[in-house]
């Protein structure tokens, strides 16, 4: 017998061995180690790519940065420079040359009206008064001797004309009656020439007077002395004009600022408007004013043309000073309580995928195909950045072919609702250049209206 049938036993302890450990006939493909190594491997690698796909996605949406529509109030302001200035300022000059003997008044003095302010030497002036006096009773003798001689004439002429009648006509002769007419009319011609010299000595008097009593210079006003350009022992040489002595301010407790406004900002500017303005001698404080009148005529400066505008300034606590230079801002427009969003919010227009449309799904198909043809090659990632777009058509505005045009007055806007830019239609007001006036039924107070689009696919592209 063989050694196999001599033991039964070790031949089927060894098949059961083989069987257990795979180690005899060929094993089936499902148990085979290989095999669940690579399956588990594909598992590995497709949960990868779905991770990979779906932060891919999360990167490329867009994300809007936005701010809420809030109530509040919006103001609409001009700034404009210029130099505050006395309501009424005089300046004070001397009509006659002379010297200067006194000076009785300095700058800062309050003077009242017909206050000696300056006197010049009187010396010559009262010499002329003299001489004009003299003159006037030289004429006035004159003229009483040309009264006496036409009295005389007259009685002459009469005594002659009495004979005449009473002889008829013989006598006196027609000569004599003529050289008696002749004489009293010569008297009488005298008469008014005397009287006319008398008259202008006269003037003559009142005149001299008059520039002796300009010797002494008053104040025509109650008010300040600003300036002052005289001292005594100073030579007045008073020509084609009056020199000018002194500068005197009416009423220093109301001021006037004129300003420069610009040409651009002109028509918002109206009477009665308030206004504020600050100076360098006051840092941080704000001083009221109010327009009192814009002028119509122009000032070109540099080929800039302003219009100049006076505000009204109340300086009981005499803080302001004419000269000083102001910085104001003249109030045209104010609203209270109105709808405001940022500037920026009427600018912005959202991407094609983001318009309207809702999130990108989370997956290869959301993250890629269906945005892709959503946006028309405007979607987010780098080869949808690098890739150029195909043409819009139909006309449009320049901010987008295919949107329709918009009533006058209207604008667009986006508003933020869960990832997806909603367009609102608004009416716009006033704007300060950084926030603008809306109303319409569509915005609400709250509503996050979007400013600004960042997609992580483009911003990786520029880096």
């Amino acid at each position: 017998m063989s050694e196999q049938q001599q033991n039964p036993t070790s031949t089927s302890a060894e098949q059961a061995k083989r069987d257990l450990l795979g180690t005899g006939a060929s094993r089936r493909w499902w148990q085979r180690t290989t095999v669940w190594l690579g399956v588990a491997a594909l598992v590995v690698a497709a949960g990868g790519v779905y991770a990979w796909s779906k932060n891919s996605a999360a990167k490329a949406a867009p994300q809007f940065v936005s701010q809420p529509a809030v109530k509040g109030d919006i103001t609409l302001t001009v700034m404009a420079n210029g130099t505050l200035q006395p309501t009424r300022s005089v300046t004070i000059g001397s009509e006659l040359s002379g010297t200067v003997a006194r000076v009785l008044v300095d700058v800062n003095d309050h003077v009242k009206k017909g206050q000696v302010l300056v006197e010049l030497d009187p010396t010559k002036l009262r010499s002329q008064v003299e001489r004009s006096r003299a003159s006037l009773a030289s004429a006035q003798a004159k003229l009483a001797e040309a009264n006496a001689t036409a009295a005389e004439a007259e009685a002459s002429l009469k005594r002659l004309q009495e004979v005449h009648r009473i002889s008829g006509g013989k006598v006196p002769a027609a000569s004599e009656m003529d050289t008696g007419k002749a004489t009293l009319d010569r008297a009488i011609a005298s008469q008014n020439s005397a009287s006319a010299s008398v008259r202008d000595a006269k003037a003559a008097l009142a005149s001299d007077e008059t520039n002796l009593s300009k010797a002494s210079v008053v104040s025509p006003i109650d008010g300040v002395v600003l300036t002052r350009a005289v001292e005594p022992g100073n030579a007045v040489a008073a020509s084609l004009q009056a020199v000018t002595l002194f500068t005197l301010a009416e009423d220093l407790s109301q001021l006037r600022l004129d300003v420069n406004v610009d040409e651009a900002d002109v028509g918002s500017v109206q009477q009665d408007q308030s206004a504020s303005f600050t100076v360098s001698a006051w840092p941080g404080r704000s001083f009221p004013a109010k327009v009192a009148r814009v002028a119509f005529g122009s000032t070109t400066t540099d080929n800039v043309v302003t219009y100049t505008t006076r505000l009204n300034v109340n300086n009981e606590d005499r803080t302001l000073r004419p000269g000083m230079t102001a910085s104001a801002t003249i109030v045209s427009t104010q609203r209270k309580d109105v709808l405001l969003v940022p500037n920026a919010a009427l600018r912005f227009t959202p991407s094609g995928a983001a318009a309207g449309a809702p999130a990108p799904a989370s997956g290869p198909s959301g993250a890629g195909g269906d945005k892709a043809k959503g946006s028309g090659g405007s979607g987010g990632g780098i080869m949808g950045q690098l890739m150029p777009r195909p043409p819009r058509m139909g006309g449009g505005s320049g901010k987008g072919g295919d949107e329709p045009a918009l009533p006058a007055g209207e604008r667009r806007i986006w508003v933020d609702e869960g990832g997806t830019a909603r367009p609102v239609l608004v009416h716009t007001g006033i704007s300060d250049g950084r926030s603008t006036e809306v109303t319409g039924d569509q915005l609400q107070p709250g509503m996050r209206v979007i400013t600004d689009q960042r997609v992580a696919g483009a911003k990786g592209a520029k880096g």
